[in-house]
């Protein structure tokens, strides 16, 4: 028996090719258990944490407005809390769904700035609330998202995917002397070579 025989026997004979393994196999590189999938879980995780803290912020506004108290005047305290439940309703629901996904974070990250530096630090690390350590948790994803995008299972990933395949289409023309040509809205996207 030749070496190679006998080096695919015994891998077939392994515990790696049990039921768990071979349902593993059958899924989706992108959903396959890994730091790729812990990414896009948390980036939803954090999309839903938003969203939920927009409700709060439209359903009960005056918590948002005792953060404000030393803002003079009454426009920029009542208009930066519809901007904030705002940006974290509309930002939220995109980041979950993976959805310019970097827009989105840079909405966020000034206003988890301002929470952090200017309205929880007063508070403290030791503070039973935990506003502060939430809130720079928060501030510091945002932060990953902005930079590195949105992850695998991200609608981002697959817009980006279909104007790939969109801009590979070619049409068939009604000029027999051009037998195939390519869509002239593509070629106005596609990269000069």
């Amino acid at each position: 028996m030749s070496r190679n025989a006998s080096l695919e026997s015994s891998s077939t004979a392994t515990p790696a090719s049990g039921p768990a393994q071979r349902l593993l196999r059958g899924l989706p590189l992108a959903l396959r258990p890994g730091p790729a999938l812990g990414y896009d879980l948390m980036r939803v995780y954090l999309g839903i944490g938003l969203f939920v803290r927009g409700v709060l912020f439209v359903s009960e506004p005056e918590l948002l407005l005792g953060y404000l108290q030393d803002m003079q005047g009454w426009f920029w305290p009542y208009a930066l809390v519809h901007f904030v439940a705002v940006a974290h309703l509309c930002g939220g629901v995109a980041l979950a769904l993976g959805l310019l996904t970097r827009l989105a974070s840079a909405i966020q990250i000034p206003i988890l700035f301002g929470a952090v530096f200017l309205i929880h630090s007063s508070g403290g690390l030791l503070n039973p609330g935990q506003s502060l350590e939430f809130s720079g948790l928060v501030l510091a994803l945002l932060i990953v998202y902005f930079v590195f995008g949105s992850g695998e299972l991200s609608l981002d990933r697959l817009l980006r995917e279909s104007d790939v395949r969109s801009a590979a289409v070619q049409t068939p023309s009604l000029i027999p002397e051009m037998p195939l040509r390519t869509h002239p809205a593509l070629l106005a996207r596609s990269p000069k070579s």
